[in-house]
């Protein structure tokens, strides 16, 4: 069953022409001429109730705005969106009960009171149940471990506590569906694999609807199984992750660290390895995982002397865009 519907969605801003330079700026200020641009066309998509959808794209495919028209404070120029059979911009506050939504660089919390309080003001505001609450803020606390912040100002916590005591608010009055935006951005391994967790153990344990917006393919892979890609407001591909990682993630790029001076290479281009490129110490090798692996090519390395460390860099969603542009998928919606 549909939770979410949409239909030939699409979003036009009309923007007032302008051209370069001072002089530019100021014939702006008198002009009426505009400029049509659209932020989403034409896209239609479902999802189920319990889904973990990844909605990935580049900034500025049209992310922030097809979320915006989903949660009501944008009205479609035209289509269809409904959330349980709800149109979100004529049933705004009703709308707003089924929503938690947290973005990764802007809290819902007030800056300068205890996180305490401005979780018993969303209590109030949401009209939340004693039992409920408190059962919320017992397995908050045991899943994020909010206790030992829980009566800081907002404004003294650090970014990772901030951004679990913002996932604790959106969730506070227990919605079915959850918009993320870049909720682990800039956080510290720990506090990722956290978010992560509480993330599948919601999902796991109500059924909660997630829609994931992000340029953290990690958290792609460990959280969602199906994914969304739109760019310049257009969809480009709905379907499996792992559909997508096998036609246009099948590069990697690993940087090993090392004592011994190596200077011949033949061995590892036969083996597979795409390009190799030297930083003093340090070499970058691109390779394709369906012919050689990270593991091959670490042994390959020790043979040759000591390793004193190695990193793993994975394509990121940006990288697969241009790779879907130069190689484009047929029927792949």
């Amino acid at each position: 069953m549909s939770i979410i519907k949409v239909k030939n969605l699409s979003k036009e801003f009309h923007i007032r022409k302008r051209e370069d330079g001072l002089v530019g700026a100021f014939k702006g200020m008198f002009s009426n001429e505009k400029i049509i641009k659209k932020a989403v066309n034409n896209i239609s998509f479902e999802i189920s109730k319990g889904e973990i959808i990844g909605y990935l794209g580049p900034n500025g495919a049209g992310k922030s705005t097809t979320i915006k028209m989903l949660s009501g404070i944008l009205v479609p120029s035209s289509g269809l969106v409904e959330i349980k059979g709800l149109i979100p911009y004529e049933n705004r506050i009703e709308n707003a009960r089924n929503l938690g939504v947290v973005f990764g660089q802007r809290t819902q919390l007030w800056w300068d009171i205890p996180i305490s309080e401005s979780f018993s003001l969303l209590r109030h505001m949401y009209k939340i149940p004693t039992t409920k609450y408190k059962k919320n803020i017992e397995m908050f606390s045991e899943i994020l471990g909010i206790s030992e912040f829980y009566n800081v100002a907002v404004r003294q916590l650090s970014l990772g506590q901030r951004m679990r005591a913002d996932l604790c608010a959106s969730l506070l009055h227990n919605p079915e569906i959850l918009f993320l935006d870049e909720p682990t951005i800039g956080l510290d391994v720990v506090v990722k694999e956290k978010i992560r967790n509480f993330i599948k153990e919601i999902n796991k344990s109500r059924k909660t609807t997630v829609i994931l917006t992000t340029h953290d393919m990690e958290d792609i892979e460990k959280l969602a199984s199906r994914v969304i890609v739109i760019d310049q407001g257009s969809m480009m591909y709905d379907g499996k992750l792992d559909r997508l990682k096998n036609i246009y993630g099948t590069e990697e790029v690993i940087e090993v660290e090392i004592e011994s001076n190596i200077k011949n290479f033949d061995k590892l281009y036969k083996m597979g390895v795409k390009e190799i490129n030297h930083k003093k110490n340090k070499i970058l090798i691109k390779y394709n995982k369906e012919y050689i692996n990270s593991a091959t090519i670490i042994g390959w390395f020790m043979k040759q002397g000591k390793v004193n460390d190695f990193l793993v860099h994975g394509i990121n969603i940006d990288e697969v865009i241009r790779k879907m542009y130069e190689k484009p998928m047929k029927n792949f919606m």
